[in-house]
C-alpha cells in the first residue's frame, strides 16, 4: 500500500478537504483508496454500520473514495466535554474519560491502537491518504506525537505541507513550520501546497521561488478559494462563521443554537443549502423574533449547556416563540432538553444528580454508563398526518440517555425492531429525536419546510423543487477533485506517492 500524508501549518487550513479531494482523484483512477487520521479531536461524529463511532471528516473522505466508512479510518476520537477533559473513543467504542495531561501520558499506549488499525487497512487498499492534525511543529507535543510526524513514521509516508493563504502569513507559516522540525522530519516534507488563494497566481511566483530556494522544498500547487463548493466540514470554526451570517429575504428562516458543547452541527447543513431557506447560528439569549424554526442541537455536555437557558433567562423567549405556533426542534441532547427532567445518577456529564428540563414534552431522561451507538432505518408514525412521508428514513444515534415517556406521541418506528423514537407535542410544532442525519433525508426535510410554509400561507414545495442533498454532495466531490487536478502538479504528486 502506498501512503501520502497531508499536514498543515495549523488547524483549519483545509487538510480534511484536500485529503477528500485526493481520495476522489485516486478512486476515479481505479485505485482502492482509504482515508486515515490516527487521532481526531471533534464533537462531530458518525456511527458506522457495525455501531462504531468515528469522526465525520474521515466519513466524508470515505464517501469521496466511494467506500463504506470504518472506525479503523479514525482509530482514536477525542470528544471534549470540558475545558480540560474529554471522552476518549478507541476503535469506535468509549475507552474512558481523561484529562489532557492524562491523555498525553496515555499516547504511548494509544500508539499501539493506531498501528493495529493501520495494519488492518493496509491489507485491503492500494493507497492511504492520511490527514494530520493541527501543526507538526507543536514542539511541546513532539515526543509522544501519534498524529503528525509520528504517524508519518508509522506509515513511512511522504508529507505535503499545506498552508492557508486566506489567514495571512502563509510564507512565514510554511518556513516556520519547517524550521521547527527535526531534520529527520523535515526530510519527509516533499512539497508545499497553498490553499484558499484569491487573485492572480502570477503575483505569488516570486514568493514561491524564494521559499523553495530557502527550504529546498518545491510547491506542488496553489488551490484557489472554492467559494461555491459544498464539502461537509467537522471543524467548529464553521459554526463561528455561521454566527456572522445575516438573515436574508428567503421565505423560511432557521435558527440553530450554538451551544457551548455543540455536537454534530452538520446535521443541519441541508437546511442551509435549500433554495428558499436561510440558516443562522445564534447564542443562547439572542432574540428569536425573526425566525420560523428554532433547532436545539446535540451537546457533549447536555446538563451544563441546559443550565445556561435559565441563567440567561432564555426559557421565556422560547415559550413566546412557540406560543405563535412556530417550530421548535431538539436533536439528541437538544431533544433531552425538551423534556421534564434529566437525571445523571452516575455523574456521566456533571456533578449534578439532576436538572429540570425545558418542559415542552412529557418525558424524562436518565444518563446511563453505556453509550447507544447505532445506525437506524425508520418510518414515521402517521399521527395527525403531521410527519407523514413515503420513504424509509436513515440516520444514526449517539447518546448516553434513556427516556421514560408519559405520552406516546412517537414520531418514528424502527423498521428492524419496531422500537420507537422521537416525541412531538399535541399540535406538532414542538418535537425532538435522537436520530442524527434525519434532515439529510430529502422527503422528511421537505415535510418540515412545507409545514412552515403552510403556516405562513406560502405555496408548498414539490418534490422537484427541493434540494437533492445526496446529489449535491456527490457534485461537491466532483468539483473538488477537478479543482485540485487543475491546480497542482499531477506528475509531482505521482512521483511523491509512487516513488
Amino acid at each position: 500500500m502506498k501512503t501520502l500524508m497531508i499536514q498543515g501549518t495549523g488547524s483549519s487550513v483545509g487538510k480534511s478537504v484536500i485529503a477528500a479531494g485526493l481520495c476522489k482523484i485516486f478512486s476515479d483512477l481505479g485505485y482502492k483508496v482509504t482515508p486515515f487520521k490516527s487521532q481526531n479531536m471533534a464533537l462531530n461524529s458518525f456511527i458506522t454500520k457495525d455501531g462504531k463511532e468515528m469522526g465525520r471528516a474521515q466519513v466524508v473522505q470515505a464517501e469521496a473514495a466511494g467506500i463504506e466508512p470504518h472506525s479503523d479510518m479514525n482509530p482514536i476520537l477525542i470528544k471534549p466535554n470540558s475545558d480540560t477533559g474529554a471522552q476518549i473513543i478507541i476503535h469506535g467504542k468509549v475507552y474512558g474519560n481523561m484529562s489532557a495531561k492524562d491523555y498525553h501520558s496515555f499516547k504511548k499506549e494509544a500508539k499501539n491502537f493506531v498501528i493495529e488499525s493501520f495494519n488492518r487497512l493496509k491489507k485491503n487498499f492500494d493507497i492511504m491518504i492520511i490527514e494530520g492534525a493541527g501543526s507538526p511543529a507543536e514542539i511541546n507535543l513532539m515526543d509522544n506525537d501519534i498524529v503528525n510526524m509520528g504517524m508519518a513514521e508509522i506509515a513511512d509516508a511522504p508529507v505535503i505541507l499545506a498552508g492557508d493563504i486566506d489567514k495571512g502569513g502563509v510564507f512565514a507559516s510554511l518556513v516556520g513550520t519547517i524550521e521547527l522540525l527535526p531534520d529527520i522530519h523535515k526530510n519527509r516534507v516533499k512539497a508545499f501546497l497553498i490553499n484558499k488563494f484569491r487573485g492572480d497566481k502570477t503575483l505569488l511566483q516570486p514568493g514561491l521561488d524564494s521559499i523553495t530556494s530557502r527550504t529546498n522544498i518545491p510547491f506542488i500547487g496553489v488551490i484557489p478559494y472554492m467559494k461555491d463548493l459544498y464539502i461537509q466540514e467537522e471543524d467548529g470554526v464553521v459554526v463561528e462563521n455561521y454566527l456572522k451570517n445575516e438573515i436574508n429575504l428567503k421565505s423560511i428562516k432557521v435558527a440553530i443554537l450554538k451551544l457551548p458543547h455543540i455536537s454534530n452541527f452538520t446535521d443541519f447543513d441541508a437546511f442551509s443549502k435549500e433554495p428558499d431557506v436561510s440558516t443562522k447560528y445564534i447564542e443562547i439569549g439572542d432574540s428569536l423574533e425573526q425566525f420560523d424554526i428554532l433547532i436545539i442541537p446535540g451537546s457533549k455536555n447536555t446538563i451544563e449547556d441546559l443550565s445556561l437557558f435559565r441563567s440567561k433567562n432564555f426559557i421565556p423567549v422560547i415559550e413566546e416563540f412557540v406560543s405563535h405556533g412556530k417550530t421548535l426542534i431538539g436533536v439528541c441532547g437538544g431533544f433531552q432538553m425538551l423534556g421534564l427532567k434529566i437525571f445523571d445518577p452516575y455523574h456521566v456529564e456533571s456533578n449534578l444528580d439532576n436538572i429540570n428540563g425545558l418542559g415542552f414534552l412529557k418525558f424524562t431522561t436518565t444518563m446511563e454508563r453505556e453509550k447507544t451507538t447505532k445506525q437506524v432505518k425508520v418510518r414515521t408514525n402517521n399521527l395527525n398526518n403531521y410527519f407523514a412521508v413515503e420513504d424509509i428514513l436513515e440516520g444514526y444515534e449517539i447518546h448516553m440517555g434513556k427516556n421514560d415517556c408519559f405520552e406516546k406521541n412517537f414520531i418514528f418506528k424502527n423498521i428492524d425492531d419496531n422500537s420507537e423514537d422521537g416525541l412531538f407535542s399535541e399540535n406538532g410544532n414542538i418535537w425532538g429525536t435522537y436520530i442524527h442525519g434525519i434532515f439529510d433525508n430529502d422527503s422528511f426535510r421537505r415535510k418540515i419546510i412545507n409545514s412552515v410554509r403552510v403556516r405562513k400561507g406560502l405555496k408548498t414545495l414539490q418534490k422537484d423543487e427541493a434540494l437533492k442533498y445526496a446529489s449535491m454532495k456527490k457534485s461537491g466531490f466532483e468539483k473538488l477533485a477537478l479543482c485540485i487536478k487543475e491546480n497542482i502538479d499531477i506528475k509531482m504528486l505521482n512521483n511523491i506517492i509512487f516513488k
